[in-house]
């Protein structure tokens, strides 16, 4: 019998000039597409520039998103996963979910769910002063206050659409960086109580409970000195203290060395997923990555480069991960990929120049095409 797989691809939504805080960072008003516009190769054999076939679109436009949503469930990718921001007391880059995706006709083809990328911003996104500035322009932390408004339009702005992505009838709302949740509210012991009080608001909304998703970045002991004190948490100890219903990753760049080829990084991206096995109770989400390389983002060269991430070798990742899911029958067959759209750091299903649709069709072949 044929296994249906929900692969959900992470959106970066910064492709629009909606946003008017984006022109601190891309001020021709065409979002991050102006500093993928502007990439230029950094050495002999580097494969930049690259251009997307579909053109340099605004992604905050539903009839741009009607066309991708149709090539990405065409392909198997049947969920998205928004990089969802909230910097300074209001919301920032909303506009690609809010009026491109859920304003696209065919947006019920889909799921989507949020992760909140609660890390601070600093000028990372500006060519020109990546290289050189870094100061911290808004904090991804905040207080209680804070976060209960962040709780509630969450809840009531996309919990509650037909097509928001839920685990066992609850939503699921990832968290990006825990270290910065903690901070903000004040230690372990106050995070815990408002997460609480969010599982408790989601109930009031009419759902079974919160299905609470962790960004692991490989383990290691997260250090809350002046918020609890000495006290120090691994990862472990910090997913069970704040009672996260599953785990999974965001990049491979975060948990392991990626300067180096595509089937060097498998074997220990296998090693990390048994290791999530034997060490967690809660269950783990395999999680590929299509590659990294973010020198589009910086003048000088930047270090740190997945090699020969053909679409063939990223498809051995997809297997991988089919395995992996096909081990554990009892579990939700979800894998998380890194990504639609991260053109920046080069880790991209849509379609481009180099390779076509390649990584679109490794997807199709994989999940779709195969029983």
């Amino acid at each position: 019998m044929k296994r249906n797989y929900d692969i959900a691809a992470f959106i970066w939504p910064a492709y629009t000039g909606k946003e008017p805080r984006t022109r601190l960072f891309w001020p021709d008003g065409i979002g991050e597409w102006q500093t993928v516009k502007e990439a230029k190769a950094k050495f002999d054999g580097h494969t930049w520039p690259r251009k997307p076939l579909w053109g340099y679109r605004d992604e905050a436009d539903p009839t741009v998103m009607e066309d991708q949503i149709r090539e990405a469930s065409t392909h198997g990718v049947n969920v998205f996963i928004y990089d969802w921001y909230w910097f300074d007391r209001r919301p920032f880059l909303e506009h690609c979910l809010n009026e491109g995706f859920l304003g696209a006709k065919n947006n019920t083809d889909m799921k989507f769910y949020l992760m909140w990328a609660n890390h601070d911003a600093h000028y990372t996104w500006d060519l020109r002063n990546s290289d050189s500035v870094n100061e911290t322009i808004w904090l991804g932390s905040c207080d209680r206050r804070e976060f209960d408004t962040v709780c509630d339009r969450v809840i009531r702005q996309y919990f509650l659409k037909e097509n928001y992505y839920t685990i066992d009838g609850c939503p699921v709302f990832m968290i990006y960086d825990v270290d910065n949740l903690v901070k903000g509210l004040g230690g372990i012991g106050k995070t815990e109580e408002a997460l609480i009080s969010f599982r408790e608001k989601v109930k009031a909304a009419g759902f079974p409970d919160l299905h609470l998703q962790m960004t692991s970045w490989g383990e290691h002991y997260h250090n809350l000195t002046g918020v609890d004190g000495e006290k120090t948490y691994s990862t472990r100890e910090l997913a069970k203290a704040l009672s996260f219903d599953s785990l999974t990753n965001y990049q491979f760049v975060h948990f392991t060395n990626i300067d180096r080829d595509y089937h060097e990084i498998l074997p220990d991206v296998r090693k990390e997923w048994e290791r999530m096995d034997r060490e967690y109770t809660i269950p783990y989400f395999p999680h590929v990555s299509v590659g990294w390389d973010n020198n589009p983002r910086f003048q000088g060269f930047r270090g740190g480069i997945v090699k020969n991430n053909t679409p063939e070798a990223v498809e051995e990742g997809f297997r991988m991960a089919k395995a992996y899911l096909d081990s554990h029958p009892d579990r939700v067959p979800l894998v998380t990929v890194n990504s639609w759209n991260e053109w920046t750091e080069t880790s991209y299903l849509q379609p481009d120049d180099l390779y076509g649709y390649g990584y679109l069709d490794a997807v199709r072949r994989v999940f779709v095409e195969e029983e």
